[in-house]
Formats: structure tokens, C-alpha cells, sequence
């Protein structure tokens, strides 16, 4: 059994003895604790302040509206059927004015008793409000796990709907859900393998070796090999976009995602060369020039499609996301180098410019060597010839070793924090969805059992009703919010 809160503020916080004070005796959970009026009515908003005025000037509805059940008498007993240990933190409010969570208690099931007892979640101390931001957003991202994949299992099944809307559902999972059937995930190994085969044959097609001849004059141009190969990939995410796009249930949405305009700058340059080749066909020798200059631009966007890996890998996806979240550190790591760059290649120019043969003639042409002395890459085609010059190049590597090295550490802590929160995530909706599923076949089964003989229906009376997890996911938010 609990005893009486001890206060900080000592015995005459309130103006009275604490002894004198009207007692109030609360059953939380089977675990008694005494507690006074006068420090219960600091809150009167909320459910002990309430009660604490209550059970001095009301009847007993209204107190019977504020516990679970009472005995009366003097002091009277009130209980509740709540978490004892969030009660022990929460009611530190009233003595404390602030509210500390426990370490090991669920962020979401606290803020929910905070909730029962009207308890502000503002008075939750800053260093508890961090865990509680993080399971909330935890349980956001869970939920909209569960929904993805509630609509995946959905998408096409609805029978209010056309059959055209059932058609272009059922593309849209062989397009862009590749774990919906055999089908797409077939279409998901094409793709990527023509990924793979497009940069293949752009990469071989710069060997000089394999350029042809395609006129008298004696212009060079790809292996018509290589053309055809370029061709039939550029055919397939032709057709994929297009069916994608076809099937997609925001169209603007989808034409604006980051990926899908990767894809587009993969898709164009194609269609502009093969254009530009037929109209430079045509004109002279000037106006023919000038196309193939066009020509051999455009010809850097095919490197666009590498970034179509990305789609098909959810490694490269993470990585990218945990670049993100290391934006600080990133932002630091060129920061220091930019400034170390700037000093090291002026000291450079300063104590090289003397010498006969010095390297360095200006400031701006010495950041070059400065790049490459902090990274530790060293090509060598600019170094200092002096002793100082040496003694500052010695520096600047270690400085730049030291640079590099420093966020190395949390880059990859956050990478390695975004890769197995986002597995546990996955695995959490998962089960969530399994925990449905199983509540959806054991109604189905009761239901089924109500309309059988009686002596059939025993073994169809157990319920995982009971388990909490079997609620709906989204009633698990209401409790985290402030």
C-alpha cells in the first residue's frame, strides 16, 4: 500500500498543516493511496480535482460519474480499474506540477491514462515528451502500413465498383506492387534487368571500338547492335510509364513524383535524339553539325535512368532517406571543409607563389590541390616544392582525415536506426494485419456457429476479442493525441 505523496514544498504549502487537510483515499488497481483535497483542487480540471470537490459539496451521482466505484464514509474510498504505476507518475502533478514517465512504460498507454485522468499533456516534462513524439509518429507510420496494405488487399475487390475502375486497380498492382502476385513481381525482375541491360549498353557504346561508319563521309555512329538494344529497352519503359501513368489513381500526383520524372528524363532524351537525327538528316552540313552537338548533349540524360534502381531497391531507398535525416551532420562535414579548402589553399599560393617553378599561381587554382589533399586523394599533378609548403600540406591531409572521419560515425547510426526501425515497422503492420484478419475469421465463425445446433456451438465460443491488438489500429492514435 501506497502512503501519502510527500510534497516539496514542506509542511505549510498550502497554509495548513498538511495533517489537517481533508484526506482523500483512491484504489487504483487494487493498490491504495491517500491523498489530500487541498493539493487535488491545484487542478480542478481535472478528474481527482473534480472528485476531490465532489465528494465535499455533491451527491453521490456525481461522484459515481467520476470513479468506478465508491464506498462512502469519512474519508470515503474511491476505485478505479486503472494502471497503478502510471497513476504513481501522474499524480506527481499535483505535488510536483509536472508529470516524469517512468523509463520502460509505453509512451501511447501513458498518455491514454493522462487522458482518463484530464491530466494536460503540457505538464509532461520535456524529457518524456521526446519518447511520446516518437511513438506517436511510430504508430502514424504503422498506420499508414496498415492502410497501404488494407488497400492493397482491397484494390479491385470492391463490388460497387465499374469494371473499368476493377481493370485499371488490377494494373495498377501488376505495375507497381510487386509482392501482389507472381505476375508482378515478374514485371518487377523485367524491369529491373532492363534497367541494368539500357546503362550496360550505354557504357559499352563509348568504346571507340565499336563506333561504324554510317556514311562515305566517314561519320561514326553506334553499333547497330547496340541501337537495337537501346531500342527494345527504351520500348519497355516506354510502355511501362504509359501503362503506369494509365493506371495511376492521381495522374498529377503520380507525373510529379520525383521518380517518375527521373523515369521521364530517361524516357525523352531517346526520342529527342531520334528526332534530331532525322531532322539533321536533312539539312546541311552546318545545320547538321549543330544537331549532332544537341546530340551528343542530350546524350548525359541517359545516365537519368541509374536512378531507376532506386524504384526497384528498397536498400538504395533507405540509404537515401538516411541521407536525409544526416543532413546536419552532412551540412557540418562542408562547412569545415569548405573552410578548410579556403585556408590551405591560400597559405598554398602564399608560401608557393616565391618559388621559380611553384605550382600554384593563383589562389582559385590552388583550391584544386586543396580538394585533393583533404580528401587524401593526391593525384599529384600539383604539389608544393617548398618546406612550408609541404609542412602545410601535411596539415591540411590531417585535417581532412580528421574531417571526414568525424561524421562518419552518426551517418551511419542514423542509416543503421532508419533501416531497422523501418523493418520494424513493417513487421508490426504485418502482424497487424494478421491479428485482423484472425478477428475477421473468428467472427465469421461465431456467426456461423450461431446458426448451428447447439451442442455444436461450444468450440466456437472462445474469442481472441480479449487480445488488444485485435482492435482497430486507428483507435490507437486517439490516445496520443495532446
Amino acid at each position: 500500500m501506497w502512503g501519502p505523496l510527500r510534497t516539496r514544498y514542506g509542511a505549510d504549502w498550502s497554509g495548513s498543516e498538511a495533517s489537517e487537510d481533508a484526506e482523500i483515499v483512491v484504489n487504483i488497481g487494487g493498490v491504495k493511496q491517500v491523498l489530500h483535497a487541498d493539493a487535488l483542487k491545484r487542478y480542478p480540471e481535472t478528474r481527482l480535482g473534480e472528485l476531490a470537490s465532489a465528494s465535499a459539496h455533491c451527491g453521490p451521482d456525481e461522484v459515481a460519474e467520476l470513479c468506478d466505484d465508491y464506498e462512502p464514509g469519512n474519508p470515503g474510498e474511491f476505485f478505479f480499474d486503472r494502471d497503478p504505476d502510471a497513476f504513481r507518475c501522474i499524480v506527481e502533478v499535483y505535488y510536483y506540477g509536472e508529470v516524469h514517465m517512468r523509463r520502460g512504460m509505453c509512451p501511447v498507454c501513458f498518455m491514454e491514462e493522462m487522458e482518463f485522468w484530464r491530466v494536460d499533456a503540457e505538464l509532461l516534462d520535456e524529457c518524456c515528451q521526446s519518447c511520446v513524439s516518437e511513438a506517436r509518429d511510430e504508430l502514424e507510420e504503422i498506420g499508414e502500413k496498415v492502410r497501404a496494405m488494407l488497400e492493397r488487399t482491397e484494390e479491385g475487390g470492391g463490388g460497387t465498383a465499374s469494371r473499368r475502375e476493377r481493370c485499371r486497380a488490377c494494373l495498377w498492382k501488376l505495375m507497381e506492387k510487386p509482392e501482389s502476385s507472381l505476375a508482378a513481381r515478374a514485371i518487377a525482375v523485367a524491369s529491373f534487368f532492363f534497367v541494368l541491360l539500357s546503362s550496360a549498353a550505354m557504357c559499352v557504346g563509348t568504346v571507340p571500338e565499336l563506333y561504324v561508319c554510317c556514311d562515305e563521309t566517314g561519320r561514326q555512329a553506334e553499333h547497330p547492335a547496340l541501337e537495337a538494344v537501346e531500342t527494345a529497352c527504351m520500348a519497355w519503359f516506354t510502355a511501362e510509364y504509359a501503362l503506369r501513368l494509365a493506371a495511376a489513381p492521381d495522374r498529377a500526383r503520380f507525373a510529379l513524383s520525383f521518380m517518375n520524372v527521373v523515369d521521364v528524363l530517361a524516357i525523352v532524351p531517346f526520342y529527342v535524339l531520334l528526332a534530331l537525327t532525322q531532322v539533321g538528316a536533312r539539312l546541311g552540313a552546318l545545320e547538321l553539325a549543330d544537331a549532332q552537338q544537341c546530340v551528343q548533349a542530350l546524350r548525359v540524360l541517359r545516365v537519368a535512368r541509374v536512378l531507376k534502381l532506386a524504384r526497384h531497391s528498397s536498400g538504395l531507398r533507405t540509404l537515401t532517406h538516411a541521407l536525409r535525416s544526416s543532413a546536419k551532420e552532412l551540412g557540418l562535414l562542408l562547412t569545415y571543409m569548405g573552410v578548410g579548402i579556403f585556408l590551405f589553399a591560400a597559405l598554398a599560393y602564399t608560401v608557393e607563389h616565391g618559388h621559380p617553378d611553384t605550382m600554384f599561381t593563383s589562389v582559385p587554382q590552388s583550391f584544386w590541390w586543396a580538394v585533393i589533399t583533404m580528401t587524401t586523394v593526391g593525384y599529384g599533378d600539383v604539389y608544393p616544392k617548398t618546406t612550408l609548403g609541404r609542412c602545410n600540406a601535411a596539415v591540411s591531409f590531417l585535417c581532412g582525415v580528421v574531417a571526414i572521419a568525424l561524421p562518419i560515425h552518426p551517418i551511419i547510426n542514423n542509416f543503421v536506426t532508419f533501416y531497422s526501425k523501418q523493418r520494424e515497422l513493417e513487421s508490426a503492420a504485418k502482424h497487424e494485419i494478421a491479428l485482423m484478419a484472425l478477428r475477421s475469421r473468428e467472427e465469421e465463425e461465431r456467426e456461423e456457429g450461431s446458426r448451428r445446433p447447439e451442442h455444436l456451438t461450444v468450440c466456437a465460443s472462445h474469442s481472441y476479442a480479449h487480445i488488444p491488438l485485435l482492435e482497430d489500429p486507428s483507435q490507437s492514435f486517439s490516445g496520443t493525441a495532446a
